[in-house]
């Protein structure tokens, strides 16, 4: 496994600059260009670190799509580290691995009254297709083995523990609902009853 670093800035929330050190690995399995960054002087050397897996979502990190909190967790996430130190884990698997146009052909559905997984499994997909075993790959490259994980998948957190990683603490991120005619507060409702997501069903479902 090798890797190649350099600094960048980056420009989210009420930051305007962000220094962080962004990462590439070569080695992976699935072929995909994940990279990994690194916040807080570039800093691995803390005894358990703060890591986020971080999905692509281009509808929600860039756009700013109504249905999901992708971004918003992205940015949450980012400022957390750039309080505390920690590691980002930027993963290629858009739309839990079913890939952006079928993603696309899922909102469609999601528009005729589907949930997100009634969705992927009407297109012939299972609930999530996303591996982390090249995550994993890339915390060994970083030599973490000990971390506190930022997530409320348990998904991420299994595949953690499978693999040998020590999760010290789990740090979740908030329940970010957005308002509006095709908000977002469904998806997380699904993602907690039907996916065991790691959040707060009242705080969720509390009245606008």
């Amino acid at each position: 496994m090798a890797e190649v670093r350099a600094r960048v800035q980056l420009n989210v929330g009420q930051h305007s600059h962000i220094p962080a050190e962004i990462v590439s690995f070569s080695g992976l399995k699935d072929g995909q260009e994940h990279v990994a960054l690194i916040f807080n002087k570039a800093d691995t050397t803390q005894a358990t670190p703060l890591i986020r897996m971080h999905s692509e979502c281009l509808t929600g990190d860039v756009f700013h799509s109504s249905r999901c909190d992708c971004g918003e967790q992205l940015n949450e996430c980012i400022e957390s580290m750039h309080q505390q130190g920690g590691v980002l884990l930027y993963l290629r698997q858009e739309g839990r691995g079913i890939g952006l146009y079928n993603k696309i052909d899922a909102y469609v559905l999601q528009s005729q009254g589907m949930n997100t997984y009634e969705a992927n499994n009407h297109l012939g997909f299972a609930d999530d297709l996303r591996d982390f075993s090249d995550a994993v790959l890339m915390l060994n490259a970083l030599g973490l083995s000990k971390v506190k994980l930022m997530t409320n998948n348990p998904n991420k957190l299994n595949a953690l523990r499978d693999a040998g990683i020590e999760v010290e603490a789990v740090v979740g991120t908030q329940a970010h609902i957005k308002a509006g005619h095709v908000g977002n507060r469904s998806y997380l409702e699904t993602k907690v009853k039907h996916g065991s997501h790691m959040l707060d069903i009242k705080k969720i479902s509390k009245p606008e």
